[in-house]
């Protein structure tokens, strides 16, 4: 047997696979019944999002305001969508590093409310979202 499947819970013979692969686990196994995390399609509509962030607003870095990468605003975003509950550990060499914030781990839910996050937080900091469709 693998060592982990995955079977989305979509329809009758789903379930019924799922029973099956329960009743050939080992002994010890472990079974975990979970929401989906989040689909591709919330993902391909995050990035824009973000871009948009990258594209117009400047933010302080080590007390300076610096143009940040999508990704960059990936992390102070989540960051904030969770209330800054993330924590932050010691860099190696000295500097900070953010813990546990990865939007991959969000469920379908989760992802949507982090989107209509995103979109209120560009009206608050006046970020235009849709200007890249009028070039």
């Amino acid at each position: 047997m693998a060592e982990k499947r995955v079977i989305r819970l979509i329809d009758h013979e789903r379930r019924m696979r799922a029973h099956d692969a329960i009743d050939m686990a080992p002994e010890g196994y472990c079974v975990t019944i979970s929401e989906p995390t989040r689909s591709l399609e919330q993902n391909a509509a995050m990035w824009p999002l973000l871009q948009a962030f990258a594209d117009q607003l400047q933010w302080p870095v080590n007390g300076q305001m610096v143009w940040m990468t999508a990704d960059e605003w990936k992390d102070v975003l989540s960051a904030a969508f969770k209330r800054e509950s993330v924590r932050v550990a010691m860099g190696m060499d000295g500097g900070m590093v953010m813990l546990g914030s990865r939007t991959s781990k969000f469920s379908v839910r989760e992802m949507s409310e982090f989107i209509e996050f995103l979109h209120a937080t560009a009206a608050a900091r006046d970020v235009d979202l849709h200007y890249m469709e009028a070039a």
